[in-house]
C-alpha cells in the first residue's frame, strides 16, 4: 500500500523539490496538489502528474496519510491545525510560523491530535554537515569556543519581502537553518541574542531586510556570530551558502555544506553555474518524514526543533528593535 502525501500551497520554491523528491521513493503517491492561486496549483500537478484540489476541507477529507505545508509563513499555523484536525502527519516549511505562539499552538494542536509534526531543516541531511557534526561530537575539537557563521542567498522577491506574509525578511528566512544546526551539532541551547538589521542592498525594492548581523551565545558560554543575506545577485552561480568555522580548544574545522560542485560554463544560461554532485539534503528530509508517516513517529526534526530555531530569530528582531541584548 502507498503512502499518500499531498502538498499544501506551492507559494514556498522549495515545494518543487519536495515534490520531486516524493516521485523518487518508493511506495509514496503525491495523491494531492492544494493552492490558493489555482494557475500556480494547476501547474504544479500538470508537472508532477497528481490532482489538483481546489478545496482544502475536501482535500483532507480524502484522508491523506501526511500533508507537505509550503504556504507563506503566516499561514502555517491555520494549515497546520487543519490538517492535524484531520489526522494528517505535517512536515511544515521553516521558519515554523511568524511568531512563538503560533509555533506553540501547532505544536500542541498535534500533539492533541496524535499525529506527528515535523520541521523542513534539509541542511541537516547534507553529508558534510553529517560528518562536522560527527566529529564535534566525538570531540575531537575538544572544547568549542566560537562558531562563525554565513547563510547569504539570492533575493526571493515577492511575498517574502512582505513582512505580513513573511514575518521577516533575510534574518527570518536564513537565522532559523544555522540556529537549528547549531543546536543539532552542538548539543546546547542559546542563551543570548543581539542583532543588528537592515535593508542595505535592495533599498529600491524592498521594503524588509536583506541583511542581518546576529551575535549569540550559547549555553557554556560559546560565542557565535551569523551573518544572513539576500546578498547574491541574479548572476551568482548558485542561490547561496550555508558556511560555519568552530574554533575549539584542540583545533579548527571549516564546513561548507554545499560545496560539492563542479564549475559549468553554461553558454545557454549565459553565466557560469555550479553544478553540484553531492547528495540530495531534501530528500533525506522527505523520505525521514515519509517513513515517520508509515511508523507513527516524530520526525526527525520536530516542530520543537523549529520552535527553538523561531526563538533565536524573533529575539533578533527584538534586539534590532530595542538596540539591546534579549535573554532566551
Amino acid at each position: 500500500m502507498k503512502t499518500r502525501i499531498a502538498i499544501l500551497s506551492f507559494a514556498h520554491m522549495h515545494a518543487w523539490s519536495y515534490a520531486d523528491c516524493l516521485r523518487q521513493l518508493p511506495d509514496v503517491e503525491l495523491c494531492d496538489i492544494w493552492d490558493d492561486q489555482r494557475k500556480r496549483g494547476r501547474e504544479a500537478a500538470d508537472r508532477f502528474g497528481a490532482p489538483f484540489a481546489p478545496d482544502l476541507d475536501r482535500l483532507l477529507g480524502r484522508k491523506p496519510d501526511g500533508v507537505i505545508i509550503t504556504a507563506e509563513n503566516i499561514r502555517h499555523r491555520e494549515l497546520t491545525e487543519k490538517a492535524a484536525k484531520a489526522g494528517c502527519w505535517v512536515l511544515c516549511e521553516k521558519p515554523i510560523a511568524t511568531t512563538v505562539p503560533d509555533a506553540k499552538a501547532m505544536i500542541r494542536a498535534c500533539a492533541k491530535a496524535g499525529v506527528g509534526l515535523g520541521t523542513a531543516f534539509p541542511c541537516r541531511y547534507a553529508t558534510p554537515v553529517k560528518l562536522a557534526r560527527e566529529k564535534l561530537q566525538a570531540g575531537e575539537l575538544g572544547e568549542i569556543y566560537a562558531v562563525t557563521c554565513t547563510n547569504h542567498g539570492q533575493s526571493p522577491g515577492g511575498w517574502f519581502a512582505d513582512d505580513r506574509l513573511s514575518g521577516g525578511g533575510a534574518t527570518m528566512d536564513h537565522t532559523v537553518h544555522v540556529a537549528d544546526l547549531l543546536r543539532w551539532m552542538l548539543g546546547r541551547e542559546f542563551t543570548k541574542v543581539y542583532a543588528e538589521v537592515g535593508n542595505q542592498l535592495h533599498r529600491r525594492t524592498l521594503k524588509t531586510d536583506d541583511l542581518g548581523s546576529i551575535h549569540m551565545t550559547m549555553q557554556g558560554g560559546i560565542r557565535i556570530n551569523h551573518i544572513a543575506s539576500w546578498s547574491r545577485p541574479a548572476s551568482f552561480p548558485t542561490w547561496g551558502d550555508v558556511t560555519m568555522e568552530f574554533i575549539g580548544e584542540k583545533g579548527v574545522l571549516w564546513l561548507d555544506a554545499f560545496n560539492q560542485k563542479i564549475r559549468v560554463f553554461d553558454d545557454t544560461a549565459g553565466k557560469l553555474i555550479w553544478d553540484g554532485w553531492g547528495d540530495n539534503p531534501d530528500l533525506g528530509l522527505v523520505a525521514d518524514f515519509v517513513d515517520a508517516v508509515r511508523n507513527r513517529r516524530a520526525p526527525s526534526v520536530t516542530g520543537e526543533d523549529g520552535l527553538r530555531a523561531l526563538e533565536v530569530t524573533v529575539a533578533a528582531y527584538k534586539a534590532a528593535r530595542t538596540g539591546k541584548t534579549v535573554t532566551l
